[in-house]
């Protein structure tokens, strides 16, 4: 019997030296994988390289009056999103749509402008977006993202596209709000960010197709914009409050109030005559 026993307990002991073995394999094989993804190494050094050369060969295509290689380029650097199974694409899209529209954006602002100095400066903050902003992932970088890519998709394209109809206007700006609403989902746990998204981008479109009719511009922003972004602004940073436990009702007054005088003063003191398209 305690032989038996001596002979058990001697194949137990041999199991976590079979477990190390197997861990041991599966460690090394992690490495390679490590080093095969752009996150450090050669690789990473490689994938850093071409982030900061993305914005000086668009500066150089736009000089050279090749803004839809341009474009186009944009999209390319994001391959990355196909690379996997076709049933993960609609995600990869969605994860990169803010990217993207940031890119399309600069593209489109400085392609609009004749200024070599402000193409630069455009140079400049696209390099800050893809180096210090793009990859941080906690709650308030992933809302100031999606807060940013709203704002200057809904800036180029009113820019860039203003005499557009009213059907493209409303398309683009539909897409561009539910992709930033659900980027800022993204980073809480809400069971609801997509019907969420879905209804910020019905009430955007909404805006949109009212107002195009009588486009008003404040220097560069469009009215549209600019509603969008005050009222997109103050819901998120209500939401924001309201998720981290510190939205008192002091603070939604606030809130509130100060949205409604500027919606006021953005629809009483606009110049509507001779405005409609």
């Amino acid at each position: 019997m305690q032989r038996n026993q001596d002979q058990a307990f001697q194949a137990f002991a041999e199991v976590p030296t079979h477990r190390s073995r197997t861990k041991k394999s599966i460690e090394k094989l992690s490495k390679v994988v490590y080093k095969i993804k752009p996150k450090g190494g050669f690789a990473h050094a490689v994938h850093v390289v071409l982030t900061v050369a993305l914005p000086l060969v668009l500066y150089v295509l736009i000089r050279l009056d090749f803004a839809q290689l341009a474009a186009i380029l944009i999209l390319l650097s994001k391959w990355r999103m196909f690379s996997v199974k076709s049933r993960h694409w609609p995600a990869n899209i969605r994860a990169n749509a803010v990217d993207i529209i940031v890119g399309l954006s600069v593209v489109l602002f400085m392609n609009k402008t004749g200024s070599q100095g402000m193409q630069f400066i455009w140079v400049l903050l696209y390099s800050i977006w893809l180096i210090l902003i793009k990859p941080k992932s906690d709650v308030l970088w992933v809302s100031a993202q999606a807060m940013i890519g709203q704002a200057m998709g809904l800036m180029a394209l009113f820019a860039v596209f203003g005499n557009a109809s009213s059907t493209v206007l409303v398309l683009v700006s539909t897409l561009v709000c539910y992709f930033a609403a659900r980027h800022f989902f993204s980073a809480f746990d809400e069971s609801l960010g997509r019907t969420t998204a879905y209804v910020w981008a019905y009430f955007a479109s909404s805006v949109v197709w009212l107002l195009s009719h009588w486009l008003i511009y404040y220097g560069v922003i469009a009215q549209p914009v600019l509603i969008i972004s005050v009222v997109g602004y103050a819901l998120a940073g209500l939401y924001y409050l309201r998720h981290t436990d510190k939205l008192s009702v002091n603070v939604q007054r606030q809130f509130v109030v100060v949205l409604s005088a500027i919606l006021i003063i953005l629809i009483v003191f606009s110049d509507w005559g001779d405005k409609t398209i």
